[in-house]
C-alpha cells in the first residue's frame, strides 16, 4: 500500500505520464517489492544476527528518504505556483515534462520496500523456490496496484493542475511518517 500511495503521488506530479513511464515507475516499485523479501530470506540464511541490530533503523531510513523526495516535490510545486521573476510564462511550465528522476524513483522504491525485508524473515523457513514464488506474487500485485495508483493520481492531478506537486509531496511526507510510526510503535 505504501507503493500504491507513492504511485498515486507520482501520478499527481508527472505531466507526461505515458504507458512507458507508467511501466517504468510501477515496474521499479514491483522490482523492489520482489527483491526485498528475497534479500531478507538471504539475510536470515547468512547473517541474521548481524542484521537484527540494524532493523531498528529501517523506519528512520524510510522516513528520511520519503522526507527528501516529498520535500523536493513540495518545494518544486510551491516554486511552480509562484509568479516567476525570470519571465517564464504558463506555456513554459506546461512544456516541462517531469520532476521524477531515475534517482528519485530508486529512492522511492527503496523507501517503500525496505520494510519488505522483514517479510524475508518470515519466509525464512521456505525453500528457495517457494520464497521466489512468494516474492513474485508480491511483485506482480505491486505492479498492478502501482499502475492503478499512477492512473488515479494522473486523473486527479489533471484536475488539480498546479497544486498536484504540492499534494504529492505532502502525501510522500505523510507516508514517511506513517512508516516511521508503525516501525517504532507497532
Amino acid at each position: 500500500m505504501d507503493a500504491f500511495s507513492v504511485s498515486l503521488a507520482d501520478g499527481l506530479s508527472e505531466r507526461d505520464l505515458n504507458a512507458g513511464k507508467v511501466l517504468k515507475i510501477a515496474g521499479t516499485f514491483a522490482a523492489f517489492q520482489f527483491f526485498m523479501p528475497l534479500a531478507g530470506w538471504v539475510i536470515v540464511h547468512t547473517a541474521a544476527e548481524r542484521f537484527e541490530k540494524l532493523q531498528i533503523f529501517i523506519p528512520w531510513i524510510a522516513l528520511a528518504l520519503l522526507l527528501y523526495i516529498g520535500g523536493k516535490m513540495l518545494l518544486e510545486g510551491i516554486r511552480e505556483n509562484r509568479p516567476d521573476a525570470g519571465g517564464a510564462d504558463a506555456s513554459d511550465q506546461e512544456t516541462k515534462t517531469s520532476s521524477l528522476t531515475a534517482s528519485d524513483l530508486i529512492v522511492q522504491g527503496i523507501a517503500t520496500s525496505i520494510d519488505a525485508l522483514s517479510v524475508g524473515f518470515t519466509i525464512a523457513t521456505y525453500t528457495i523456490l517457494t520464497a521466489l514464488a512468494s516474492s513474485a506474487i508480491i511483485g506482480i500485485v505491486t505492479l498492478f496496484i502501482c499502475i492503478a495508483g499512477l492512473h488515479i493520481g494522473r486523473k486527479i492531478g489533471t484536475r488539480l493542475a498546479g497544486k498536484a506537486s504540492v499534494l504529492g509531496g505532502v502525501i510522500l511526507i505523510a507516508i514517511g511518517f506513517e512508516i516511521w510510526v508503525k516501525g517504532l510503535f507497532f
